[in-house]
């Protein structure tokens, strides 16, 4: 099955303005992204796509850039190994 790699980028007003139009070139096998202040939020792809899109990936493949968006995990984990070693509750774990 060949997959159409053109996508269009439209605004969620644009969008919403024409989604009748968009439902039908979807439909001829054309393939749009929703974007939301400038960040996609929205696919609209065939059927065929879509199904392809719901297959999971499993084991570690997973986790793939569940991270990737999170600016600030340095920091996060900046502080909690700082509170881990400040912390009066319990002793730092010898891991030499």
């Amino acid at each position: 099955m060949a997959i159409k790699t053109v996508v269009e980028h439209l605004g969620v007003a644009e969008a919403k303005a024409s989604l009748s139009q968009l439902i039908d070139r979807v439909a001829r096998g054309e393939r749009f992204v929703i974007n939301r202040r400038g960040r996609p939020v929205l696919g609209l792809v065939p059927p065929a796509e879509a199904s392809l899109a719901n297959a999971s990936p499993a084991g570690l493949a997973s986790i793939v850039g569940a991270l990737a968006d999170w600016d600030a995990l340095s920091e996060v984990v900046d502080e909690i190994y700082a509170a881990r070693l400040n912390a009066q509750d319990r002793p730092v774990p010898d891991l030499g």
